[in-house]
C-alpha cells in the first residue's frame, strides 16, 4: 500500500458525519416530550380533587345567657289584612301586585262607577227639585201672608167677610206647613245624595295601613263582593297586605316545660332559611290557654331585629335564655359552632377548619351543648370557618370548595 493510500485512510469524512449529528435532535426533543406527558400523567393520577363541603362561621357566645328551653315556630304578622271592597261590583282596574309596598289610604284597586255616578246624579237631581219646590212655596207663603194682612185691614174696617179672613189665614197656614214638609223631603234627598256619594266613593278600593302586598287575589273584570256569593265566580277579596313592623314569632312549647318560660324573658331565634344569622328577642306574652290535642302552650316572641329577610310564616328555632345572676360565677365564655362539624377520636374533640383551599384539623375544648349548636371554650376564635358533616376520608392538607362555588 503506498504513503497516498495511507493517509487517504486518515483523513475525516466530514460530509458523512454530519447527517448523523444531525439525527441526533428530533430524538433528543423527542424524549423531553415523553418525560413530561409521563410526568403530567403521573400528577394527574396522584393529584386528589377537590371536595365540596358546606362550612358554618364560629359566632362568639352571648355572655350571662344559657339556653334553658329550644322550641320550633313560625314567624307571623299581627297586622295582617285581606282588603276587599265594601260593595259587590265589577273590577275596572287593580293597581296592586305582589311585593309591592303601599301606604295608608293609597288606591289599590277600582270598581265600575257606572252605577253609582248614575245613583249621584239621580240624587243630586231630586235635591234640586226639592229645593226648587221649597223655593215655589216659599214665593206663595209670602204672597199668603200679604194677602192675610189685606184681610185683616178690611175686617177691622168691616169692609170684608169673616168668611174672607179666615181663608187668607187659613192659606197661610197650609202653605207654612207645605213648607215644612218640603224642607224635611229636602233634608232626607240630602242624605239619599250623601248615600250616593258614599257608594260613589266605595269604587275605590284604599289600603287600610300601611304594608306590603303578600297576595293578588283577583284581575279586572271581576265581580268581587265583602260577602261570599256562593259561586266560583266572585271574589271576596282583591289582596292581602301585610304590616312587616309587626312580625313576630310564634312557638308551641310543651306545657311539661312552660314553666321556663316567662313574659319579658330573652330569647334568640334563628330561621330555617338563615341558620347563622342570630336573632335577639324577647317573649312578649304566654297566651293563657293550651291545646289539649298537641299539649302545648303558643308563646309570642317579639323580634328585635327588623330586617327585610324576615317574611311571613318563615320556619323558626327559638331558644329561650336564662340570664346569669350576680352569684352564678363567671359566665362560659368561647364560641358556637353546629353539633354536625364536631369530629369525636380517641377522646379529643375536633374539628375541621377552612385555610384558603385546604381544611387544618384542630382540637377543641368543648362546653355545654346549646340547642343545635355547641361551646367550645378552647381552640376557636369568632369568625373562623369550620366544616359541617364533614365527609368521609375528609383530612388534614385536602383541598375542598364550598358547597355551590366554584
Amino acid at each position: 500500500m503506498s504513503e497516498q493510500d495511507l493517509l487517504d485512510q486518515l483523513r475525516l469524512d466530514r460530509d458523512a458525519r454530519e447527517p448523523r449529528g444531525g439525527r441526533r435532535w428530533p430524538w433528543l426533543l423527542g424524549g423531553i416530550a415523553v418525560v413530561l406527558a409521563l410526568g403530567l400523567g403521573a400528577y394527574r393520577l396522584t393529584a386528589r380533587p377537590a371536595v365540596a363541603v358546606e362550612v358554618a362561621t364560629a359566632s362568639p357566645m352571648v355572655a350571662g345567657s344559657t339556653a334553658v328551653l329550644d322550641a320550633t315556630g313560625y314567624v307571623v304578622a299581627r297586622l295582617q289584612s285581606t282588603v276587599s271592597s265594601k260593595i259587590s261590583g265589577r273590577l275596572a282596574e287593580v293597581l296592586i301586585e305582589e311585593g309591592d309596598r303601599v301606604e295608608s289610604g293609597q288606591v289599590l284597586a277600582r270598581l265600575d262607577a257606572a252605577d253609582a255616578e248614575a245613583q249621584l246624579g239621580l240624587a243630586q237631581a231630586r235635591l234640586t227639585a226639592a229645593r226648587a219646590e221649597l223655593e215655589q212655596l216659599e214665593v206663595q207663603l209670602d204672597q199668603a201672608r200679604r194677602t192675610l194682612d189685606r184681610q185683616q185691614t178690611l175686617s177691622t174696617r168691616k169692609l170684608t167677610s169673616q168668611e174672607s179672613l179666615e181663608n187668607a189665614r187659613t192659606q197661610v197656614d197650609s202653605l207654612s206647613a207645605q213648607i215644612a214638609a218640603k224642607t224635611r223631603q229636602a233634608q232626607v234627598e240630602e242624605a239619599q245624595l250623601r248615600v250616593a256619594q258614599v257608594n260613589l266613593d266605595n269604587t275605590v278600593v284604599r289600603a287600610p295601613f300601611t304594608g306590603v302586598v303578600v297576595t293578588k287575589a283577583a284581575q279586572p273584570g271581576e265581580i268581587v263582593s265583602p260577602m261570599s256569593a256562593g259561586g266560583g265566580f266572585t271574589r271576596t277579596g282583591i289582596g292581602t297586605i301585610v304590616d312587616m313592623d309587626s312580625l313576630e314569632i310564634e312557638v308551641d312549647v310543651n306545657e311539661s316545660f312552660i314553666n321556663r318560660v316567662r313574659p319579658g324573658q330573652p330569647v334568640r331565634a334563628a330561621l330555617d332559611a338563615y341558620p347563622d344569622w342570630p336573632i335577639p328577642g324577647a317573649v312578649i306574652a304566654i297566651v293563657p290557654t293550651a291545646d289539649r290535642s298537641k299539649a302545648t302552650v303558643k308563646v309570642r316572641i317579639a323580634i328585635h331585629a327588623k330586617d327585610p329577610r324576615l317574611l311571613p310564616e318563615m320556619g323558626a328555632r327559638v331558644s329561650f335564655l336564662k340570664e346569669a345572676t350576680a352569684d352564678a360565677g363567671q359566665p362560659a365564655s368561647g364560641v358556637l359552632i353546629p353539633l354536625d362539624a364536631i369530629l369525636d377520636g380517641e377522646g379529643q374533640a375536633r374539628v375541621l377548619v377552612l385555610q384558603g383551599e385546604q381544611v387544618r384539623e384542630q382540637a377543641v375544648t368543648l362546653g355545654e351543648t346549646i340547642g343545635e349548636q355547641r361551646l367550645v371554650t378552647q381552640g376557636l376564635t369568632a369568625g373562623e370557618q369550620v366544616v359541617r358533616a364533614p365527609p368521609a376520608g375528609l383530612r388534614e392538607g385536602a383541598r375542598v370548595v364550598l358547597r355551590g362555588g366554584s
